[in-house]
């Protein structure tokens, strides 16, 4: 085992120390690296699938999904976008009670048999098992083009909010009124932290996330004009099939910088094996692993550990102690 504590928050794989050395580039996540979500993006999760029982399947019961659940998802590698985990948990809520099996129970088994593969997991497994949701998955007609499929939509406007949902989609709100969950954000950035990075790196810095650029702007405020947000990628723009974990999107951003090694920071599995895949098709990246922000840091810290990340930090205001430690 490779992996080394430096000190307390800091794990690296000593035999990158060279390669570490080399960085000239960083390039960020947005959610639960830049910005803490769990009571935004998390939430809107709940309160969706929570309003789609409700409304389009009549079962008045709520608090059913956990983060914990959530995070299960995210951890097989093919759930970076919420809304897939939304549609995925709906799935599963729907399987259970045709089966008549307690939902707590039956989602675990889902969890397990969901990959990098996503919601098409989700979907295979049902047909394993012989679970007809093609009710249910007919009214949500997911994933679909935008404003063609319900759940997406309610998402949006439960996230974004009716202002900021019109703004964005030009639109008004047609299930949710009120502000949105976005404004629970919590942004981890700060500017003493630019300022490391900027004399690290210079102009070289930009974000790949799987948030639209509004969104990230709206968030990160006067912090996102600090980024090369020429070179940035936000992939809620972008069409369905440059999603995590494919790695073009993050190589486009390296190359746009005209960086030779980068360093990714992000905080799930499609963060890292969307590095991995850009080291292996010959854009030199190193992966940072973020863990402070879960719900479960051990849990997180534990699933980089296990996959061997070549750094792991509690913390972006680590990354700086962490390069100088290496090159020290």
């Amino acid at each position: 085992m490779t992996l080394k504590e430096i000190q307390e928050g800091i794990i690296i794989d000593l035999t990158k120390i060279e390669k570490i050395k080399k960085l000239d580039s960083i390039v960020f996540d947005c959610d639960g690296v830049l910005v803490d979500v769990s009571n935004s993006y998390d939430l809107a999760i709940k309160k969706t699938v929570d309003f789609i029982l409700k409304e389009m399947i009549q079962v008045n019961e709520s608090v059913l999904v956990t983060t914990k659940m959530i995070e299960g998802f995210k951890a097989s590698g093919g759930f970076n976008d919420e809304i897939d985990v939304t549609y995925a948990l709906i799935l599963a809520i729907v399987a259970a009670k045709k089966r008549n099996e307690p939902f707590s129970e039956f989602i675990l088994k889902v969890i397990e048999n969901a990959d990098h593969s996503g919601i098409n997991s989700v979907e295979k497994y049902m047909n394993t098992i012989n679970a007809d949701v093609s009710d249910i998955r007919k009214k949500l007609s997911y994933p679909g083009k935008k404003f063609q499929n319900p759940l997406s939509s309610i998402f949006d406007e439960i996230f974004y909010g009716s202002e900021l949902y019109q703004q964005l989609y030009k639109r008004n709100s047609e299930f949710f009124d009120g502000p949105g969950l976005i404004e629970n954000d919590v942004v981890i950035l700060n500017k003493d932290l630019v300022t490391k990075l900027h004399g690290r790196f210079g102009k070289k810095i930009a974000i790949v996330t799987g948030r639209g650029h509004l969104s990230a702007k709206y968030s990160l405020r006067n912090l996102f004009q600090e980024f090369d947000l020429d070179n940035s990628k936000f992939l809620e723009d972008e069409p369905r099939e440059m999603a995590k974990p494919n790695p073009q999107s993050l190589v486009s951003s390296i190359k746009g910088m005209n960086g030779t090694t980068s360093l990714y920071v992000g905080d799930s599995m499609e963060d890292y094996l969307m590095a991995r895949k850009a080291d292996e098709s010959g854009i030199s990246t190193i992966f940072c692993g973020v863990y402070g922000t879960s719900n479960d840091p051990k849990a997180k810290k534990s699933l980089f550990e296990s996959n061997h990340a070549d750094i792991i930090v509690q913390s972006i205001d680590l990354i700086p102690k962490t390069l100088n430690l290496v090159e020290a």
